[in-house]
C-alpha cells in the first residue's frame, strides 16, 4: 500500500479539527485492577491520587520505578468495580510484571485486556452532536469523565480524552464489535480519518507517547504534566523521595516542550540541535502541520533555552520554543 498524500492527510485533519473524524487506534495497551485493594494498590505506585477518583472520573499518572524514572505515562479510569490504565501500544508486560511483584497479601487482581478490547479515536468540533445520536448516554464534557454506554445495541466505553486541542473522544469496544463500531459512525456522518492526520493533532496538543516521547530515562518533570499527572501532597509511593526532592530544587535540567521551525524541512525523530556546538533540543516527536504551514515537534529542550520564545538559528530556518499545547495555530 503507498504512503497517504499530503493532501489526504491535510483533509483528514481538517475533518478532526473542525468536522468529525474516526481514526483507528487498534489494540491500545490496557490493564484492568479489580479487587477491593486496587486504589490503595496503585496509589503507592504512581505519581497522582488515585484515592481521590470516582467511578465516571479519570486522571493521568505516571508509574516510577524506585529512582524516581518513568516506566509508565498512563490514563487511569475509575470505575465502579475496577481501575483501567490505558497506554501506548506493547507496555502491557512491562507494566503487570511491575505491579505484580509487588502484590503480596493485597486483594488486587491485574488482568491485560489490550487484545479483548479494540478503540477508535473520535475528533472534531462535531464529534459530539454526531455521537450523541446513537448513544444511550450524554457524552462526557470534561476531559478523562467516561461513561459506559450503548452504541445502539453494542456496548462502549466512551472517554474524553486529551489527544487533540478540539474535542476528542476514546470509543472502546469488545475487539469483535469493532467492525460494528466503525460502520454505525461512519452512517452518521463521521468521517475514517488516517493516523497520520490524527498524529498531528496529538503533536499540536502536546499530549506524549511512551516510548515516542517517554522513555525509562525520564524523570516525571522533564514531561512537564505536573499540573495534569503529579500530586506532590499525596504521600508516599515507590520513586516519591526523588521526584520531591526534584520539586524542592525547583527544576530539572532539560524539558518536553513545543518547536516550531521556518524551514519546510521536517526535522527526523530523534535529530538534535545545537547553539554554539552544545546539544539544546532532541526532537521525539514532528510532523507538517498544515494550520501553521510549518512543521512542529516535540523536543527535551535544555534548562536555559526553554522559555517561550526562545529561538535557535539552524543551518536551515529556525526554530522557536512554544508551549503546550501549541496556541494560535
Amino acid at each position: 500500500m503507498s504512503a497517504p498524500s499530503l493532501p489526504q492527510i491535510a483533509t483528514d485533519y481538517q475533518v478532526l479539527r473542525q468536522g468529525a473524524g474516526l481514526v483507528d487506534l487498534g489494540a491500545r495497551t490496557q490493564i484492568e485492577l479489580t479487587g477491593k485493594d486496587r486504589q490503595t494498590f496503585l496509589q503507592g505506585f504512581c505519581t497522582n491520587n488515585i484515592k481521590q477518583l470516582q467511578p465516571g472520573t479519570g486522571c493521568e499518572a505516571f508509574l516510577t520505578n524506585l529512582q524516581g524514572k518513568t516506566l509508565g505515562f498512563v490514563l487511569v479510569y475509575c470505575h465502579g468495580e475496577s481501575l483501567v490504565l490505558e497506554t501506548t501500544a506493547g507496555q502491557a508486560e512491562v507494566l503487570t510484571n511491575h505491579l505484580d511483584r509487588y502484590i503480596i497479601q493485597e486483594d488486587v487482581v491485574l488482568q491485560d485486556q489490550t487484545q479483548a478490547w479494540h478503540q477508535w479515536l473520535l475528533a472534531g468540533e462535531q464529534a459530539a452532536e454526531l455521537l450523541s445520536k446513537e448513544l444511550t448516554t450524554p457524552v462526557p464534557e470534561q476531559q478523562l469523565q467516561h461513561v459506559e454506554a450503548q452504541l445502539q445495541s453494542i456496548p462502549v466505553s466512551i472517554r474524553n480524552v486529551p489527544w487533540s486541542r478540539y474535542p476528542c473522544y476514546a470509543i472502546n469496544s469488545q475487539q469483535e464489535q469493532a467492525a460494528a463500531i466503525e460502520q454505525i459512525l461512519v452512517a452518521t456522518g463521521i468521517k475514517s480519518c488516517l493516523p497520520e492526520a490524527a498524529e498531528i493533532c496529538r503533536i499540536e496538543a502536546g499530549f506524549p507517547h511512551y516510548e515516542q516521547d517517554i522513555t525509562d530515562g525520564n524523570l516525571p518533570q522533564e514531561i512537564d504534566r505536573n499540573d495534569r499527572a503529579v500530586s506532590f501532597t499525596k504521600g508516599c509511593y515507590l520513586g516519591q523521595e526523588t521526584i520531591a526532592r526534584i520539586d524542592a530544587m525547583g527544576h530539572v535540567n532539560k524539558r518536553l516542550c513545543g518547536l516550531r521551525f521556518s524551514s519546510p524541512a521536517v526535522p527526523a525523530v530523534g535529530s538534535e540541535l545545537s547553539v554554539d556546538d552544545k546539544v539544546v533540543a532532541r526532537i521525539t516527536s514532528s510532523c507538517y502541520c498544515p494550520a501553521c504551514e510549518s512543521p512542529i515537534a516535540l523536543a527535551y529542550v535544555q534548562r536555559g533555552h526553554d522559555q517561550q520564545g526562545e529561538t535557535f538559528t539552524l543551518s536551515a530556518g529556525t526554530a522557536t520554543v512554544c508551549t503546550l499545547p501549541f496556541e494560535n495555530l
